[in-house]
């Protein structure tokens, strides 16, 4: 396996938190070579081990999000626990928490015993409503966040109640931005060190990322806060049909497959109008910009669905690509994993993990590492370790704890 240090190589993160949020942020450094050190809770660990177990001791959801971490077992709420955690951050770029705001200062371990000890430390606080504001102590799973930040309202068809999509989005962009307001205020670390002429006075170049799941939902709703204080308009429910944007929907074809084209630009209307036989609409007066086209959506919709239903998926795409316009299969995981495109990408990562009760290994494909750099790509070390896999590393070999003080702290169930 390739060991080369990674572009992030050089920076250690702390991530304090668990299930989704902050461990795709945590993720994300470790995919890209920071050295990530996991706090689990002894005996039971992250809650995302568990979470869709079909098979084993330990989800592949878990081998997935917490591939390249370090694993070790801490028992934050002891005082003990406490300490050891305050000489991690002592020696860390970044610390990543996802817990109720008021937790981790609850445990000694808010951002100002932090900057005691490191003031140059960047805390990630990933929270349901953020860190102020009347909301702030409420419980936030992705769930309440894609309701209240307006995408609820949006999924779905308008004759039924809203839905939700089939991953937990919120998470995974609340963890998306606080990698980027880290690397952020990284830069902005870095760019103040070097202006500061040197001296025997401690300058503090950390902060606080604040980030709330339900601001990351509201931050993806595109135009719908100010068409309604505009045009007085609340978006609604459309299913798969893009409101003023014409056509650009899903087709049935043969045998049970479905499409999704996109023929809303003009030039692109006139080819796909072109490509299912009707070059009389592809210059029909009434379709000649997209304004036109949406007040004739349902015939235009009709026209290519007839079209499609007559064909099979791969003969549509096959037209669809010859003609120049935008259109693709809907995947599932089967489709995904046999797809050519996703191979030649590197997004299929073959990994050996064990998933059977009787602790026998497997080949299990992997999501790639996105986004690709050129030079300086991200790379997968080692999937989701075991719980507390490296404490012998971390307490012994970095911290410089003896043998006898670990097995106290064993026996403590400190660690």
């Amino acid at each position: 396996m390739d060991r080369q240090p990674g572009p992030l190589s050089g920076l250690r993160v702390l991530e304090l938190g668990n299930l989704i949020a902050a461990p795709y942020a945590g993720r994300i450094f470790a995919e890209f070579g920071a050295e990530l050190i996991k706090v689990e809770r002894p005996q039971e660990g992250d809650e995302l081990r568990q979470w869709r177990l079909f098979q084993g001791d330990t989800s592949l959801f878990w081998s997935f999000h917490a591939r390249n971490k370090k694993s070790i077992t801490l028992d934050l709420r002891k005082p003990e626990g406490q300490e050891i955690a305050l000489k991690l951050i002592q020696r860390v770029d970044v610390v990543l928490e996802n817990f109720r705001p008021g937790t981790l200062e609850k445990w000694h371990l808010g951002y100002e015993e932090m900057q005691r000890v490191n003031p140059n430390v960047i805390l990630v606080r990933i929270s349901g409503y953020g860190q102020n504001g009347p909301y702030r102590d409420r419980p936030g799973f992705a769930s309440v966040a894609e309701a209240i930040g307006g995408l609820r309202y949006l999924t779905g068809y308008p004759d039924r109640s809203p839905t939700r999509v089939g991953v937990s989005l919120g998470d995974s962009l609340a963890g998306l931005f606080g990698v980027i307001g880290a690397l952020i205020a990284l830069l902005h670390r870095e760019r103040q060190g070097k202006q500061v002429p040197t001296s025997n006075i401690v300058h503090s170049y950390g902060q606080v990322v604040d980030v709330a799941l339900y601001e990351a939902v509201f931050a993806i709703t595109e135009s719908l806060l100010p068409e309604y204080d505009g045009y007085g308009m609340i978006r609604q429910r459309t299913g798969n049909v893009l409101p003023g944007l014409t056509p650009s929907n899903t087709y049935i074809c043969q045998e049970n497959k479905w499409v999704v084209i996109g023929g809303n630009a003009d030039a692109v209307f006139k080819r796909l109008m072109l490509a299912i036989g009707q070059p009389g609409l592809s210059e029909d007066p009434r379709f000649v910009d997209n304004v036109g086209r949406s007040q004739h959506r349902e015939f235009l919709d009709q026209v290519i669905s007839d079209w499609t239903s007559q064909h099979t998926l791969s003969e549509v795409i096959e037209t669809m690509v010859e003609a120049g316009v935008p259109a693709g299969p809907i995947f599932d995981a089967a489709d995904i994993a046999n797809d050519p495109h996703f191979q030649a990408r590197g997004m299929l990562e073959d990994q050996i993990v064990t998933i059977e009760k009787h602790r026998e290994q497997k080949h299990v494909r992997f999501p790639g590492i996105v986004p690709k750099l050129s030079e300086t790509p991200g790379k997968t070390q080692w999937p989701g370790p075991t719980l507390g896999e490296h404490n012998d590393e971390i307490y012994r070999q970095f911290l410089g704890f003896s043998p006898k003080q670990i097995e106290a702290l064993k026996q403590a169930k400190v660690i």
